[in-house]
């Protein structure tokens, strides 16, 4: 007796049943209502340390280019007629300021060398001058804020980060020195936002 090919495929047939598939999605969701209140903190923990990143590369590259242009560069947010203000939540630009007057003036032949974008709208990044001016030594002028760089995400103040920046024109970003969970600049103040 010859069996036909649909007879062969009818008996290799399996599946779930839906018990199976009940238990699969209760797992499913237990380990998905344990996994997202972690994965928030994650992602602002990423956000925070790209910001951080973004600025110490900024930082760098403005002393970078103070020292290799043998001129003084500025950088600061810029408000709508040029000028540096203390917006530091929103674009932050580089530029060669040659009269160090922190005016960005492109007709004196000042030119902006890179621009980092404004931060997220509910966070806020704090520093207590309006501007940071390098010279061709790679040092400061006019002094350093005393209070470091601070970066705080909206309702997540234990992730905040700062950055401090030195009269000699090196910059060092915060870190948890006491392992409790808060970043500390290098006097071991803690990183706190108001």
């Amino acid at each position: 007796m010859k069996i036909s090919f649909l007879q062969k495929c009818n008996h290799n047939h399996s599946g779930f049943t839906l018990v199976e598939l009940m238990i699969t999605i209760a797992i499913a969701a237990i380990l998905m209502a344990i996994a997202l209140p972690n994965f928030g903190s994650f992602l602002v923990q990423t956000r925070v340390d790209n910001e951080i990143s973004q600025l110490q590369r900024l930082l760098l590259s403005a002393r970078n280019t103070a020292i290799n242009s043998e001129q003084n560069v500025t950088i600061c947010p810029l408000s709508s007629s040029n000028t540096c203000d203390t917006n530091w939540h929103k674009e932050i630009s580089v530029f060669i300021d040659i009269d160090s007057d922190k005016v960005y003036e492109p007709a004196s032949d000042e030119r902006i060398i890179i621009v980092k974008g404004a931060i997220d709208n509910n966070d806020k990044l704090q520093y207590g001058q309006d501007s940071i001016i390098y010279t061709p030594t790679g040092s400061i002028s006019g002094g350093v804020s005393a209070s470091p760089f601070k970066y705080c995400p909206n309702g997540y103040d234990d992730k905040s980060r700062g950055i401090t920046v030195s009269t000699s024109g090196r910059s060092y970003v915060t870190s948890d020195t006491d392992n409790d969970n808060v970043d500390e600049d290098r006097s071991g103040t803690e990183i706190t936002c108001s």
